[in-house]
């Protein structure tokens, strides 16, 4: 049944319920007790019918719930001619359920507010002019123009001088971030500055706005193992309530305290506090950047006790990044920088790419390259400024200049050598290295507080590589030199220590994200594969949102078990002062119906929950390596 619908009609039969209570207390007041009583019925019976139905879907899908006990309790009170005790029954049990609703409809108001931003049209520059365009007719190369306010509608690349954009949305960063030209903007942020020219580089659906959507709506529609656990539970506390009402009827001789012990038992906290507090527990997480796809695995979440860590683009930050330039001949540093980035603008390369990156950083202006011959592999050669420029591995640009190929320069294990020569002769050399993601080691000391007992490397990059990544940083173990598929055993083999978590970013990863018990996509910049497997995609470029991710698990999980151990101990205490005749039926409706609302406010305290603020260490261990 549409969801819509189905709350349109908890309302309707919590309306009528509760009508039929204030009539007849009018008309028992008035000295119509007749007419009370069939007042109070008439209220009843709609949520009663309502009940029973939903009783036997519950029994269709294999299923034995509480409800059962709401429907004794009124039938039972009705029977022995408590009309009074068995409305308000009938409003607790509706009462309740739209309470609950209305919970579950406050705890995911992040996640409805992130569909809701969903754009429907782009502005797209055609033929000199601006036309309003749906999403679907946006192909990769359009540009788009990006107003104030709106929300970015595709990835693409920021094509201005600068952009200005909220991903607070996605993210939960509170500030805006400063993007320069060429500079990857991710769908769903939001222009909070001047407008700005965007270049498409994917359609609508395959962005990563569009995949987020696609995970929330996902997990939306999950069901915990926890609530599963909770059904299962309901069993025994179903058989606890028939023998503690059946006990007082049996010693006593008086139904009216059966009545009352039933009354006092329903509805039991265990379907109200569990569903409420693990999807608050989604929408929290969401709100820092951590998309959990269903409440599943939020609860295995808070169990973790090892983690497994790909390396490149995951512990580090799977971009080079230039850490020293030396010089030949004389050349200035920058000079050499700035001619061999003013070439590498043609070319599409990850470390061509790193070195205009560097130069933009510095400030050089980079003039506009000519006679561009790229040798896929191997390197660049083209016209700067008039001066006949060549950037590429040291064998490539020596063997072009005439000089022996110089292996003099002493670097990192694994890292890159970029050679340029200028006009026929060797300029200087440009190191590049894969530097650890920031906060990566506060990141780990944070999972070890929350009783990450073990934290492992797995990498398909060389030994030496791997040593250097782990360099200072503890972990428990290195596996370096893996294939997928010996990932996915790595991961199998360390089940028998605890739950396992693996987080990673490529295409080799997704094997090993499935076979985990939570997998972890690095959604920003990570491979397609990678987040369909995962179970979790941190929409932020930043591995160190895993923490308070985690956190927010355990808090969840810690709320909902509290909510069900208190609204189940309040109301065995309730059923024993019933069977000994310290409550009336009416008495004991009131006071379950106060449990219940306890419970679930208990339970709401998880959009509360405020993890740990993890501060970036002033240093690093060192700079990693890029893998080859």
């Amino acid at each position: 049944m549409d969801q819509g619908i189905t709350d349109r009609l908890k309302t309707a039969i919590l309306l009528m319920a509760l009508a039929g209570l204030v009539t007849g207390l009018v008309l028992h007041f008035a000295g119509q007790a007749a007419l009370a009583n069939l007042a109070w019925t008439a209220g009843v019976v709609p949520a009663l019918i309502a009940l029973v139905v939903e009783i036997l879907r519950s029994i269709g899908r294999g299923e034995v719930g509480l409800d059962i006990v709401a429907a004794l309790s009124m039938t039972a009170a009705l029977v022995f001619g408590e009309t009074l005790a068995a409305a308000v029954v009938a409003v607790m049990y509706s009462g309740g359920t739209f309470l609950e609703s209305f919970a579950e409809g406050r705890a995911r108001r992040e996640m409805h507010d992130l569909l809701s931003r969903v754009p429907r049209t782009a502005t797209r520059y055609r033929n000199g002019g601006l036309e309003d365009v749906p999403l679907d007719d946006i192909a990769p190369g359009d540009r788009l123009l990006i107003r104030q306010g709106d929300v970015v509608p595709v990835d693409g690349t920021v094509a201005s001088d600068a952009a200005f954009l909220d991903t607070s949305a996605l993210t939960g960063e509170s500030l805006p971030v400063r993007l320069t030209r060429g500079a990857d903007a991710m769908s769903g942020s939001t222009n909070a500055g001047e407008v700005f020219d965007l270049t498409a580089v994917r359609r609508a659906k395959e962005s990563t706005y569009a995949g987020i959507v696609r995970l929330v709506e996902a997990a939306q529609r999950s069901k915990a193992p926890m609530s599963r656990l909770a059904d299962r539970w309901s069993l025994g506390f179903l058989a606890v309530t028939v023998i503690i009402a059946f006990a007082a009827w049996w010693f006593t001789n008086d139904p009216i305290r059966a009545v009352a012990v039933l009354v006092v038992a329903t509805p039991c906290p265990l379907i109200l506090a569990v569903p409420v507090a693990l999807v608050a527990g989604l929408s929290r997480a969401a709100h820092f950047g951590v998309l959990i796809k269903g409440a599943g695995p939020l609860e295995t979440m808070a169990r973790i006790r090892t983690l497994i860590l790909d390396k490149t683009g995951t512990l580090t930050d799977g971009r080079p990044q230039i850490v020293s330039i030396d010089s030949r001949n004389g050349m200035d540093e920058n000079d050499i920088l700035r001619f061999a980035a003013a070439l590498d603008q043609a070319s599409k390369h990850p470390v061509a790419q790193a070195s205009v990156a560097a130069a933009k950083a510095r400030g050089l202006a980079l003039p506009v390259p000519s006679d561009v011959t790229e040798i896929p592999g191997e390197g660049v050669i083209g016209c700067v400024d008039g001066r006949r420029i060549i950037v590429g591995g040291n064998g490539f640009v020596a063997g072009r200049v005439g000089t022996p190929s110089a292996d003099d320069l002493a670097v990192a294990a694994g890292s890159v050598v970029v050679a340029v020569a200028v006009d026929g002769r060797m300029a200087g050399r440009l190191v590049m290295s894969d530097p650890l993601r920031e906060g990566a080691g506060a990141m780990l000391d944070g999972l070890r507080r929350e009783g990450v007992e073990r934290i492992l490397l797995a990498t398909g990059d060389r030994a030496d590589v791997a040593e250097r990544v782990t360099e200072g940083l503890g972990l428990n173990g290195v596996r370096a030199g893996l294939t997928p598929d010996q990932k996915v055993l790595l991961v199998l083999t360390e089940r028998k220590n605890g739950p396992v978590m693996m987080v990673g970013d490529g295409v080799n990863d997704a094997p090993a994200l499935a076979a985990a018990d939570v997998g972890v996509a690095m959604g920003a910049r990570g491979a397609a594969a990678s987040a369909e497997a995962a179970d979790v995609v941190l929409l932020v470029d930043r591995v160190d949102r895993l923490v308070p991710g985690i956190e927010i698990a355990r808090a969840a999980r810690r709320i909902a078990v509290e909510s069900v151990v208190a609204g189940i101990g309040l109301s065995v205490l309730g059923m024993i002062a019933a069977a000994f005749g310290y409550l009336t039926p009416v008495e004991g409706a009131l006071l379950q119906e106060a449990i219940d609302v306890a419970v679930i406010l208990n339970a709401l305290r998880a959009l509360q929950i405020k993890p740990r603020e993890i501060a970036a260490p002033k240093t690093q261990p060192g700079t990693l390596a890029i893998a080859e």
